[in-house]
This record gives structure tokens, sequence and C-alpha cells, in this order.
């Protein structure tokens, strides 16, 4: 259950950058974009390349595997930075008993994140950026490590993006948390690659 949204005039806290790790996965771009056309296929949106449908729905299941893996790895990612900004509010005596808990984060970076981040998720291609993040942090408040292929059921593999979406709204309503707005609270949003180049420039310039 989430409270009304608190504003804070035109003051702006300052919480913790979100960093982005590269998901090192190994799976190339065209092994996914072929698992997409095998899904396609399968409900003939397009024609068949030949395939039986047992293939077929093998490639499918591998595929929605593979996305399941890369937004728990975000989720991770994610986790991290709530984490982040939940010590950050715990030094910030003026939200003593103000109901900020993590879920109030998770909802400003899905629902509301500030404007200079949704412009550089665009900018990266990432434009459904809400539902990327919705289901990362679905996945992550429900497994502590990615499951293993052969546990999940064919069901959920299929339609793991319903369920991941269930679980975010559990996540969310499992602890009463004020909703936050990005009028008043900025983050800077980084590649891990990016973050680590930004450093060495600073500490660079610092020992000059």
């Amino acid at each position: 259950m989430s409270l009304p949204t608190t504003t804070l005039g035109e003051r702006v806290w300052e919480l913790p950058p979100l960093i982005l790790h590269p998901f090192n996965e190994r799976v190339p771009p065209s092994a996914l974009l072929e698992n997409s056309k095998a899904a396609l296929m399968l409900s003939g949106l397009i024609p068949s390349d030949g395939s039986d449908e047992d293939d077929l729905k093998r490639r499918l299941l591998a595929g929605r595997y593979s996305e399941i893996r890369m937004l728990f790895f975000l989720g991770k990612d994610v986790f991290r930075w709530i984490e982040q900004c939940v010590e950050w509010g715990q030094r910030v005596p003026e939200w003593s008993g103000a109901e900020i808990h993590p879920q109030s984060f998770a909802a400003l970076l899905t629902a509301d994140p500030p404007k200079a981040v949704k412009e550089k998720l665009v900018r990266w291609g990432v434009v459904d950026y809400g539902t990327i993040f919705t289901r990362a942090v679905g996945l992550n408040a429900m497994f502590i490590q990615p499951p293993a292929f052969d546990t999940l059921a064919a069901e959920f593999l299929r339609n793991y993006h319903r369920y991941a979406d269930c679980l975010y709204r559990c996540y969310m309503d499992s602890q009463p948390h004020r909703r936050v707005a990005s009028a008043n609270f900025h983050f800077d949003l980084y590649a891990s690659g990016e973050y680590s180049r930004m450093l060495e420039s600073e500490w660079a310039a610092d020992a000059e």
C-alpha cells in the first residue's frame, strides 16, 4: 500500500547514483532475435521457417530464460541502489517516521524517475524502462539467485512477464510506504564503465 506522494516544496535531495553493470551472459543478439522469431512463428504472426513445433517451443523457452536472467541481474543493481538510498535516508532526520521505505525508491525509479534519467535511458534505446525495471524488481523480490532452467515450469517461462508484474505488485504492497516525487529526489544513472571512467577523471584532477 502506498501513502500519498510527499512533496518538499522546492528542496531537492541528492540520492546515490544508480549504476548498471553489463550482463555478461554471452548470449549473442542474433540468438535472442531467433528466439523472438520462434515466438512469432508459434503464434502464427510470421511464416514458419520449416522448424517443427517442438523445436520452436524449445527456442521460445530458451529465449524467455535468457530474458529472465538479464532482468534478474538488472534487478540486483536496482536493489543495491535501493539499499543505498535507504541507508542515505536513515541519516536524514527530517524523514524520521515519514514511512520512507525501499518501496518508495522502487516506485520513484519505475514510475517517476528524474527527467535526465529518462532521457538517458531513451538514448540507450530503453523506451519502456518502467516495465523493465518493474519486472527486474519483481524477479529479485522472489529469487536470491537466477533459478536454473530445469527448475522453472514451461508455463512460467512462457509467461514470466505476467508473473514478474504480479511479484512487483506483491513487493510494493508488502510494506506501507510513502511515495516520493522526482521533483524532490534527484539521482544520476551510469553504466558501470562510464562511472569508473568518471571517477578516474576526478581522481586524476585531484592529484594535479
